[in-house]
C-alpha cells in the first residue's frame, strides 16, 4: 500500500506560515523540530485528518525558491481541502480573514469556493456532494 504523506509547501517564514495554516485555516500543528542549520522540519495537517496527508512548510532557501513562493502550481488551484460542512467552514475562514476568489459555487459534485493562503497559492474549499 503507497499513501502521499506529505506535499511541500514553500514559505517565506516558518512563523507566519504555521500562524495562518493553523488560526485561519484551522490546520494541526504536527512537528516543528529545530534542524541545527537554521532550518525547521514544520507540518500541518487539516483537523480531523488523522495521519492523512500533511502539508511540510519549508522556508524558501535561496533566490530560486523565494521566486516560487505563492506560485508552486502556475496559477492554478492546487490545493484541495475537503470538508463535512462548507458553510461552516466558508464562514470561520471568512472571519479569520482569508480570501475568497469567488462566491460559493453548488455544483452536481459538490460546494466549493476558491480562496489564496498568504502566499496568493489558490486552494479550493470544496464538500463532495
Amino acid at each position: 500500500m503507497q499513501n502521499i504523506a506529505l506535499i511541500t509547501l514553500v514559505v517565506r517564514d516558518y512563523d507566519e506560515a504555521i500562524a495562518f495554516y493553523t488560526d485561519a485555516l484551522g490546520f494541526h500543528l504536527v512537528e516543528d523540530t529545530d534542524r541545527g542549520d537554521g532550518s525547521r522540519w514544520v507540518v500541518v495537517r487539516p483537523a480531523g485528518s488523522g495521519a492523512g496527508t500533511g502539508l511540510l512548510l519549508a522556508r524558501a532557501g535561496d533566490d530560486e525558491q523565494r521566486a516560487s513562493v505563492g506560485a508552486q502550481t502556475g496559477g492554478r488551484v492546487g490545493f484541495f481541502l475537503h470538508t463535512d460542512d462548507f458553510a461552516r467552514d466558508h464562514a470561520r475562514m471568512t472571519a479569520a480573514g482569508v480570501r475568497f476568489l469567488e462566491e460559493p459555487r453548488h455544483e452536481a459534485y459538490g460546494s466549493v469556493a476558491v480562496f489564496e493562503d498568504l502566499y496568493g497559492n489558490k486552494w479550493d474549499l470544496l464538500q463532495p456532494s
